[in-house]
């Protein structure tokens, strides 16, 4: 019989595995879930939490396999689901002090996914406000803690904050998250999880409340690569298996993986510690079947530059708010109200000239892929910033755009990113690895994700009451 004390070491596969033998059930799964969060509670997780409906969900699961009838690898599993996501049953804040009208309850593609996979529903987690933010503070409903800290509350990376802290807490073992800036990666990164930013038009956001639907992305957190294979695997359309996603594995055995490492900003700019846990994770590779190559990658400037200039988030969100959401517009919160002010008043001509400029570069660096398999960067430059240092605005803003450097650009340029953790920093905090390829090629950076994972394991988190 399975200790349930060591119910947060099983992987999604492993737990799957139990409950179809009756080795578990889903609900011996689901009070350990409500357990975890209870016991964490202060980690603020989620929005909205209901123990009741897990219970409720897990004791049909329990039916189900007692049939012997499995519809899925997430069937009876604990999930997280940002507050982003429309969910029937569920009021909607978006981040925000008071409930969204009721349109925007309505579900789309990727929440039915998860229901026709029976999965245990365990709550609406904690976002910075309409998304619009990487480092996952909140002034309406505080902000998540980074549970890596016991003496110094630091923030968890957002805008997926509360996503990624389920993770850490036990109380779900898949997160969904958006990304439309790096509000996967980042937040995956400073919890010391995985984080998989999915192409554009990958999978589907309707139901999910907009920041930039030029760049808005869904995506998945997990605990760990061969997590988020399953969970990909159940919620990718083109598979709905997770043996069709490893089908698609097909460099594992071939010619030499080639990490691009480009001699530029998304390296020069990162704390040495974290440069160098990323470089050292690669070397650990084995170097006849890896190798690390030199690119010029002059597209990651451009598209940091032009995010500096607003981009076009600033404009499509004030738009969306003015027309979707007016009475939203007094409460935001102050770091919202100032990066809305960037860009937010752009010309048609000029809008459209950046939307001009990401399509060019999302042209251009298909070029770089000619000399490497994947380009490599560390996921955020910095460690995890202390929630004090991120009070004043001014140094909000700064910090911010510092953590979003290295992720922006997978958004900016189209491309999917995963970010994987591979150790520690000087503080002894987590360290994550970003690997980007061009659109359509998710199942590649799950396969090299699932390579490094072997040999480089994520560090462990030790939760202390």
């Amino acid at each position: 019989m399975t200790d349930l004390a060591d119910l947060e070491q099983l992987s999604i596969d492993e737990l799957t595995a139990s409950l179809a033998s009756g080795e578990l059930t889903s609900t011996q799964v689901a009070n350990y879930a409500i357990h975890q969060h209870d016991s964490f509670v202060i980690l603020n997780a989620y929005k909205s939490w209901n123990p009741d409906m897990a219970l409720e969900s897990a004791a049909y699961c329990d039916q189900l396999f007692t049939k012997g009838t499995i519809h899925s690898p997430l069937q009876g599993i604990p999930v997280s689901v940002k507050d982003l996501y429309g969910v029937q049953g569920y009021p909607i804040y978006a981040g925000t002090p008071k409930p969204l009208p009721e349109f925007w309850n309505q579900e789309g593609p990727l929440i039915h996914s998860l229901k026709e996979s029976n999965f245990v529903f365990t709550g609406k987690t904690h976002t910075v406000e309409f998304a619009f933010g990487g480092l996952g503070t909140n002034c309406h409903w505080g902000t998540p803690k980074n549970p890596w800290d016991n003496t110094v509350d630091r923030v968890p990376g957002g805008s997926s904050s509360g996503a990624a802290v389920s993770l850490c807490q036990g109380s779900a073992w898949l997160a969904l998250g958006t990304d439309t800036a790096g509000s996967v990666r980042v937040p995956a990164a400073f919890t010391g999880n995985v984080g998989l930013k999915t192409g554009k038009g990958r999978w589907s956001t309707q139901g999910i409340v907009p920041l930039s639907p030029t760049l808005d992305t869904a995506g998945i957190l997990t605990r760990t690569v061969q997590d988020a294979i399953t969970a990909f695997g159940v919620l990718d359309p083109r598979h709905k298996s997770v043996d069709s996603v490893r089908s698609r594995f097909s460099r594992r055995d071939k010619q030499r993986i080639r990490f691009g490492i480009s001699d530029g900003i998304l390296w020069n700019n990162s704390e040495s510690t974290i440069a160098d846990a990323c470089l050292q994770a690669m070397r650990e590779m084995d170097q006849s079947r890896f190798e690390l190559v030199a690119v010029d990658f002059p597209e990651a400037e451009h598209a940091i530059e032009l995010r500096n200039q607003g981009g076009v988030t600033s404009v499509e969100f004030a738009e969306f708010i003015q027309s979707e959401l007016p009475d939203w517009q007094q409460t935001l919160d102050r770091d919202i109200r100032n990066r809305l002010t960037v860009g937010s008043d752009l010309s048609a001509v000029e809008y459209l000239k950046r939307l001009r400029k990401c399509q060019q570069l999302t042209d251009s660096v298909l070029s770089v892929f000619d000399t490497c398999d994947v380009i490599a960067s560390p996921t955020v430059p910095i460690s995890p910033p202390a929630l004090d240092e991120v009070k004043d605005p001014d140094q909000y803003q700064k910090i911010n755009l510092t953590a979003l450097q290295n992720t922006c650009i997978a958004n900016f340029i189209s491309m999917c990113a995963i970010s994987i953790p591979i150790g520690l920093d000087s503080l002894e905090l987590p360290v994550g690895l970003q690997l980007m390829a061009p659109l359509d090629n998710e199942e590649f950076l799950l396969e090299i994700a699932e390579l490094i994972q072997q040999v480089v394991p994520p560090p462990k988190l030790n939760l202390t009451r």
